[in-house]
């Protein structure tokens, strides 16, 4: 069994809040007795893209946690990859496979800079063909983005969405290896199928955003930041994909943590 947890979009923003929320989420999955053995965290990391907001997720993230970073909408590929993923601040897409036991996780850059709008470029197209034809045979694959590939009836997301889905889920019905896709974006948690297979979307660490039955005007949507963070675990069990949503209280004081 291989347990993933996936938190999205924390959205850092120098100051204590967001920070707080995240720290609770970590310090739950650090005192699990079952540790995950990767942890995504599917975009949205600062709320600007500003240096700042990246060095305060670099040190609230600092720890023993196996951590894997993709951007988001808000996120600037070159101050995300100089502080988070210690490389040269360069534009290009941040693709990267995560190899576990039997399992591998590819994670697609689905941002495009200096727009909100979802879109999976050419050479992540190649990307990801490629390391699935690296990959095993007998391995399962999970799929990550931050942009949802379909309508999700939200007034302001669905507006934003992954732009060139159909490329994608050809690949996805296609390759039986293929498990599950997942991604952020929508700051509220949802499940449907793409490509005949589970599609997941996490709930934002930082507020959750209303969906279309909330209004009918985009500009005008409702935001809760009262709702304590959630955070998804999903556990691949052979060809069996499932997730659990945990919430995280934030009454009380954080646990004390183990090394």
């Amino acid at each position: 069994m291989i347990l993933i947890a996936q938190l999205s979009d924390v959205h850092f923003d120098t100051h204590d809040r967001n920070a707080e929320r995240t720290e609770r989420v970590l310090a739950y999955l650090l005192q699990l007795p079952h540790r995950p053995d990767a942890v995504l965290v599917t975009g949205d990391i600062a709320d600007r893209g500003r240096p700042a907001e990246y060095a305060q997720a670099r040190a609230t993230f600092d720890g023993p946690l196996p951590l894997w970073f993709l951007p988001g909408n808000h996120d600037d590929r070159g101050h995300l990859r100089a502080a988070l993923l210690d490389q040269p601040p360069t534009g290009t897409p941040i693709n990267q496979a995560v190899e576990l036991p039997g399992v591998t996780v590819a994670l697609l850059d689905s941002t495009i800079p200096g727009d909100s709008a979802g879109l999976l470029a050419d050479e992540t197209f190649d990307w990801l063909e490629n390391l699935l034809a690296a990959t095993p045979a007998e391995n399962r694959v999970v799929l990550a983005m931050h942009h949802p590939p379909m309508p999700m009836y939200h007034n302001v997301c669905d507006g934003i969405r992954l732009a060139n889905p159909d490329r994608l889920e050809r690949i996805i019905e296609r390759d039986p290896r293929i498990l599950a896709t997942l991604t952020g974006h929508l700051h509220s948690a949802a499940t449907t199928l793409f490509g005949g297979r589970p599609f997941t979307v996490a709930p934002s660490v930082a507020s959750q955003i209303g969906n279309s039955w909330d209004g009918d005007d985009p500009l005008d949507f409702p935001i809760d930041y009262a709702p304590d963070p959630s955070v998804l675990l999903h556990i691949v069990d052979g060809s069996r994909f499932t997730s659990v949503m945990h919430t995280v209280a934030m009454g009380g004081r954080i646990p004390a943590l183990p090394n």
